[in-house]
């Protein structure tokens, strides 16, 4: 177990230095210059843009650039925003939160509704309300996720606020802030649960269909044992191995597909932030946001590894 953990460990380490490099070449591809953005409808003359470009780093050989990049990503420091003029780790982490609250609700909200229907459809195969809810999933699963978001906004944005976290002459004490949060997340919430709990629904139900014809059930029901007692203590805990691992290889890229729903509603957190660095473009606040959204799936996929180890004795005897 300890050489199995010390080896993915170290795969991640190198992903990892892989996405450091990946997010410094990418970028320097982007059409646009950050001085001509940062300028623009401003008069200055060529010398102040000599000035600013030498101020910012951009006027150095790529090689060199590279160079103070890595040096400073490795002792932690993404450098300073060109936009915002801060550093880029404050701005992701005053931004991190709007994006873990957002995709930690409709993740679990999406895990549950997914379980239980494909459970249900599973053990009535075939069934009418079988038949809908997986013709459903479906349907949402291939819908864009940004199409939808602007859908659900024409529907029902006379009930539910269509940008933004809250409401500014919202009363300051907790309660007040925490319903006004709650009233302008039930959109982005719902956008993001309808596309990604058809994942868990399809698994779910693959698993339990496999696990319905094994020969534990046939000899539990011999014994005199309940259908939905077969169901609830031995099909459904081995069914969900395969979705308690997707749940976790999905999670982490969850966080990074929010940049979608976030720059829909205005929501402001990783996503959002990402979508503004993009616009400049903001090269430091774009390679920091990178690397922590590479980073959260190369972690949740190691977690979901050493997880399936865990509550799969199989995998552990191997």
């Amino acid at each position: 177990m300890i050489r199995h953990l010390a080896g993915k460990l170290g795969g991640a380490l190198v992903s990892l230095a892989f996405v450091v490099v990946l997010g410094f070449l990418l970028f320097r591809v982007i059409p646009g210059d950050p001085v001509v953005a940062m300028t623009r409808g401003r008069p200055v003359t060529g010398d102040q843009l000599a000035e600013l470009r030498a101020r910012l780093g951009v006027d150095k050989p790529l090689r060199e650039q590279f160079v103070d990049y890595v040096a400073a990503a490795v002792r932690g420091d993404f450098g300073t925003s060109y936009v915002y003029s801060r550093p880029v780790l404050e701005l992701i982490g005053e931004r991190l939160w709007p994006t873990v609250l957002l995709v930690g609700t409709a993740t679990v909200l999406a895990v549950v509704l997914g379980l239980w229907l494909g459970i249900r459809g599973a053990w009535r195969r075939g069934s009418r309300s079988d038949r809908i809810s997986t013709g459903l999933a479906l349907a949402q699963w291939a819908m864009p996720t940004f199409w939808l978001g602007m859908l659900l906004s024409l529907v029902t944005g006379d009930l539910f606020p269509s940008g933004g976290m809250r409401y500014p002459d919202t009363p300051p004490d907790f309660l007040s802030q925490a319903l006004d949060v709650a009233h302008h997340m039930v959109l982005p919430c719902l956008t993001m649960i309808a596309v990604v709990y058809a994942q868990y629904l399809l698994v779910m139900r693959s698993s339990l269909l496999e696990e319905m014809h094994a020969d534990y059930l046939t000899t539990a029901r011999a014994k005199g044992l309940r259908d939905d007692l077969v169901r609830r203590r031995h099909a459904v805990p081995n069914a969900l191995l395969p979705t308690v691992t997707l749940v976790f290889l999905h999670l982490g890229l969850v966080v990074s597909g929010a940049i979608t729903v976030e720059t829909v509603f205005s929501w402001p957190g990783l996503g959002l932030l990402t979508y503004e660095a993009l616009t400049g473009p903001d090269l430091p606040l774009l390679q920091g946001t990178f690397v922590v959204l590479a980073g959260a799936v190369i972690t949740m996929n190691v977690v979901a590894d050493l997880l399936y180890r865990v509550l799969d004795p199989r995998v552990r005897a191997s």
